[in-house]
């Protein structure tokens, strides 16, 4: 199991796509200290930063833009940055030095005809002044640092380069060959490069314009990532030649299709935020085959890395895409299945399938048939089933829950819960609850023959309800695991917690024993997918409030969070963020819970 990793000191500004993850943008200077991809071949994110230091912000930026204004040389630390968020995505700020007002935004392109792997810092500059003036406006840095993360960074030994480039760029890249990463920038016009080491790292690109009296004009540069020089810089150029203005317009306009509304302007926000960032962070594509793949975050400082679990991919990102883009949402699932399919349930992944961690978890060999039925009850699209590589993952993943079912007893056992962690008993209620759902799936997807053999679901529950149900002062409540020989333990598994139940049709929300237990729970917060949790349970409503309030990881997802909402550990966790966002759209639109 991953460790907890601390909240960064520095409540970053983050953007990205599916191809380039940009988490590091300094709120006091606009600084980019670090960019990421996601490379097949090394199953690992490849970052590119200043330092090795870059998550405290301490160590030299990436790329940090200076203004100069009639030759004047101004850094954007020297005023104040107000910054807002187009879309909940675009992080943009506004400042005013010497009577111009600058605006930037940073933006990764996506959408049609813009989905490309490379970001864009653009700058417009507006004058209140009654002569016209010469702004040069220049990204400066040094790649200090490259990285590949699985888990735990490991640098890479050879020496930084930053080389001038085809096409008025710069190249930065490591000095070994063959590469499997390199970043190209450039600007939207003439621009002048310095390059002060020789084959060090550090670099400049300036980029000068005339600002009219009273008159406005604007610049850009373009980020690119590649395999290697050549192609990042070949990026560059179609960013270029595309113009960052309709890269801009592009990505609005497929934000804008993204967003979903509860009616309730705060909870909005807080869905919309945490549904792109898991769309863009818990979804990468490869830099070296353009390939999805699903992990647990890109967020450079969570402690579970681009490793994943079948049980997060499947029903925490995958949902959370789902309400915002049905059709990768359909590319997704049968992306995991051709990935994880072949052993399902079998334990940790790397992005690319290969087995990290082993350990069978129940609710990972069922969760492939849950995402089924949902994604089929959601998008109306039954053709699904007809799919090859899906029809062979859950015939599978029905062989293998049978393997594990007891002789005599409907109910099956599992070695680890979802978090990794060893089940205190084989036999648990929130895997059983799970498995009974997924028996009602397989016996309606599955072949007539083989739909005979497959445990009655019906069957499974009454006996979660023989075995689980202990009496506490006389009344019954649920356990959450046994082992089928008189033993048992009530201890909630934030994870998977009792509170879930009513989502597997095993109880009503109103259920008396399911309320009894909820009620006898400890539930301060503490770990935020029993948040989510709690949002099916008799406290909802309150519960929704709380949401509203809590700042979570700068209103992202964090693992662990105090009482107030504040993210203690873990930040940045895409995966969670997807089930948050589901979490909140269901309560509110299949529940009818209100703020």
């Amino acid at each position: 199991m991953a460790t907890t990793a601390p909240i960064p000191s520095v409540p970053w500004q983050l953007t990205g796509n599916h191809w380039l993850s940009i988490p590091c943008i300094h709120p006091g200077d606009g600084g980019i200290h670090a960019v990421g991809v996601v490379h097949r071949g090394s199953r690992a994110a490849v970052e590119f930063a200043g330092s090795s230091d870059f998550l405290t912000g301490r160590g030299p930026a990436l790329a940090r833009p200076v203004i100069e204004i009639d030759g004047v040389r101004f850094g954007l630390d020297s005023t104040v940055l107000a910054w807002e968020r187009a879309y909940a995505w675009l992080p943009t700020f506004t400042c005013t030095i010497e009577s111009i007002v600058i605006r930037a935004t940073v933006f990764a392109p996506y959408g049609r005809d813009a989905d490309t792997a490379g970001a864009v810092y653009a700058f417009a500059f507006e004058s209140r002044r009654d002569d016209d003036c010469r702004v040069t406006i220049s990204l400066e840095g040094v790649l200090g640092h490259r990285q590949l993360r699985v888990r735990t960074a490991h640098a890479f030994e050879d020496a930084h380069v930053a080389v001038a480039g085809d096409g008025n760029t710069i190249v930065l890249r490591g000095s070994a060959l063959p590469g499997i990463a390199a970043l190209a920038i450039g600007s939207d016009g003439e621009a002048v490069r310095e390059l002060p080491n020789g084959q060090g790292g550090a670099y400049a690109i300036r980029r000068a314009v005339r600002v009219p009296a009273q008159g406005q004009a604007d610049a850009a540069f373009f980020l690119a990532v590649g395999p290697e020089g050549d192609g990042a810089v070949g990026t560059a150029g179609v960013m270029r030649r595309r113009g960052w203005r309709a890269l801009l317009s592009a990505t609005r306009d497929a934000l804008r299709v993204l967003e979903q509304s509860t009616g309730q302007e705060s909870i909005d926000g807080l869905l919309n935020r945490n549904l792109l960032f898991a769309y863009f962070y818990s979804v990468a594509r490869g830099l070296d085959d353009a390939h999805f793949y699903v992990v647990r975050t890109r967020a450079p400082g969570h402690a579970t890395g681009v490793t994943v679990r079948e049980w997060e991919a499947l029903t925490w990102t995958i949902p959370a895409v789902q309400l915002a883009d049905p059709p990768l949402a359909r590319e997704l699932l049968l992306r995991a299945c051709e990935l994880h399919g072949y052993a399902p349930g079998s334990g940790v992944r790397y992005l690319d399938g290969t087995l990290f961690e082993p350990g069978f978890c129940l609710e990972g060999a069922a969760a492939y048939a849950l995402a089924t039925e949902r994604y089929i009850r959601e998008t109306g699209d039954d053709q699904i089933v007809e799919e090859p590589v899906l029809a062979d993952t859950l015939y599978g993943s029905h062989e293998d829950i049978a393997a594990r079912r007891h002789e005599e007893i409907p109910l099956y056992g599992t070695e680890v819960t979802p978090n990794g962690t060893r089940a205190a008993f084989p036999f648990t209620l929130h895997g059983n609850a799970v498995t009974a759902q997924a028996l009602d799936v397989f016996r309606r997807t599955l072949d007539e023959n083989t739909a005979r053999e497959v445990q009655n679901p019906e069957a499974v529950r009454a006996a979660l309800r023989r075995h689980f149900l202990a009496d506490r002062d006389g009344k019954p409540v649920f356990r959450s695991a046994v082992n089928l020989a008189g033993e048992a333990v009530g201890d909630d598994d934030p994870l998977v917690s009792v509170l879930w139940l009513p989502l597997y049709d095993l109880v009503d929300r109103n259920d008396s024993a399911y309320r009894r237990t909820v009620r006898s729970l400890e539930l301060e917060p503490r770990f935020l997918a029993q948040q989510c949790a709690r949002l099916l349970g008799p406290d909802a409503r309150d519960v929704l409030q709380w949401f509203r309030r809590a700042p979570l990881d700068r209103g992202l997802a964090s693992e662990e969070v105090d009482a107030d909402g504040k993210a203690i550990g873990n930040g940045g966790d895409a995966a969670l963020a997807g089930l948050l966002a589901y979490t909140c759209w269901y309560a509110v639109h299949a529940l009818g819970v209100t703020p």
